[in-house]
């Protein structure tokens, strides 16, 4: 029996670095997967020019002026491109409910810090990183989590420690996780396609 490749849709607000980073795993072989959509709520996010670039479908859909609106729009492309599991790189809006119970258990989304314990709202970019340290913790960690209601809540299904460095600052520890970060999803998804991470 041939296991199908993963059938994947990404959101993104700017560069989409982990969209990339998948994008070309694909392209050179090494992920078993499909790039079938990328959308934005930013009509200038330079995400949706990669993904014009490299022949990948590509959606806007504002979210501030109408967010249930966009959630039904949402839902529906992802639904429409054939779209399995959805890969949230950078996207800076809070999913609804329509998308986020049409993809039940299959939105992933990566943390740039141990959660739960640097995690939840407000927690995001460079404040994970400075809570870490002004926590004097020994190391950090990127952690792939599927996506729910609640921010950074849902189950984990990856975790890579980041050691913290001698003099170690918030600038340092942001670049050399942010450097790490899409590699970290690239594995995760071969975990998957490969059938050694089973999705609940």
């Amino acid at each position: 029996m041939i296991k199908p490749s993963l059938k994947l849709g990404f959101l993104a607000s700017r560069n989409g670095s982990s969209l990339r980073a998948i994008v070309a795993a694909i392209r050179a072989g090494t992920l078993d997967a499909q790039a079938r959509l990328v959308v934005s709520n930013n009509r200038a996010a330079p995400a949706l020019a990669f993904a014009a670039e490299a022949g990948i479908p590509e959606l806007c859909i504002p979210t501030q002026a109408d967010a249930e609106t966009a959630d039904r729009r949402l839902a529906a492309a992802l639904t429409e491109a054939g779209v399995e599991l959805v890969v949230l790189s950078g996207y800076l809006r809070r999913l609804g409910p329509v998308t986020l119970a049409a993809y039940r258990d299959r939105i992933l989304n990566i943390h740039p810090g141990p959660l739960p314990a640097f995690g939840g709202e407000g927690m995001y970019g460079r404040k994970v990183h400075e809570a870490v340290i002004a926590a004097g913790a020994a190391e950090s960690e990127i952690t792939i989590h599927l996506v729910d209601e609640e921010y950074d809540h849902g189950a984990v299904l990856a975790r890579r420690a980041v050691p913290i460095a001698p003099g170690e600052t918030a600038d340092s520890l942001e670049a050399r996780v942010t450097a790490l970060e899409p590699e970290v999803f690239v594995e995760t998804l071969q975990r998957i396609a490969r059938g050694e991470l089973v999705l609940p």
